[in-house]
């Protein structure tokens, strides 16, 4: 490869665009209510619902990608797979998010493969983690930060497992465990950077 070949820019670049092409196919599983009444609409509660928490999902996923590959210095081959694999996780969303939908948020395993989805994509986040931050090279983050990133990114993926399991039991708690770590994940950098 050359150099312009290793140009972290290029990978960025590349990823916007598989982040563009997801949303995408999210919007595309919208579909209208079939009559034309309020109570209709309403009914339509739980697709409205995992629409805008995979929205919020992908956004939030984008920034915080966004934010890891900052820490680039070049393109590694080893950081194009782990950025694949990350992405791959993240484009599983969509035909998740349809399987909730279509089955009302009520059903035990496609909420647990929704949580799935979450905890791969917060496991392929940590080894992009692994990859830009946690490496002796990194001298951007002081050892404290990236402590606190690393807790920060196992406790979420433990909430993610748990958000899983609890699912096939009880759909909502599954879907509303999974939901509450996209708070922690708002902000890219943890609190004290």
């Amino acid at each position: 490869m050359s150099q312009k070949d290793l140009n972290p820019e290029r990978l960025k670049a590349f990823s916007d665009g598989v982040f563009a092409v997801i949303i995408t196919v999210l919007v595309l599983d919208l579909r209208p209510p079939r009559e034309a009444t309020w109570g209709a609409l309403l009914a339509e509660w739980p697709t409205a619902v995992s629409y805008a928490v995979s929205y919020l999902f992908v956004t939030i996923v984008w920034v915080n990608h966004h934010y890891i590959l900052g820490f680039a210095d070049s393109a590694t081959g080893r950081l194009i797979w782990v950025n694949a694999a990350h992405l791959f996780t993240v484009s599983l969303l969509p035909f998740s998010t349809a399987w909730i939908a279509d089955t009302q948020l009520a059903a035990g395993i496609p909420v647990c493969v929704y949580a799935t989805v979450f905890f791969l994509v917060n496991l392929t986040y940590i080894a992009l983690c692994f990859e830009l931050v946690d490496r002796p090279v990194t001298k951007a983050l002081l050892p404290r930060m990236r402590s606190r990133m690393r807790l920060r990114a196992t406790a979420t993926l433990i909430v993610f497992a748990l958000a899983a399991i609890v699912a096939l039991w009880h759909p909502l708690v599954g879907f509303g465990l999974a939901c509450c770590c996209l708070v922690t994940y708002l902000r890219p950098q943890v609190p004290g950077h």
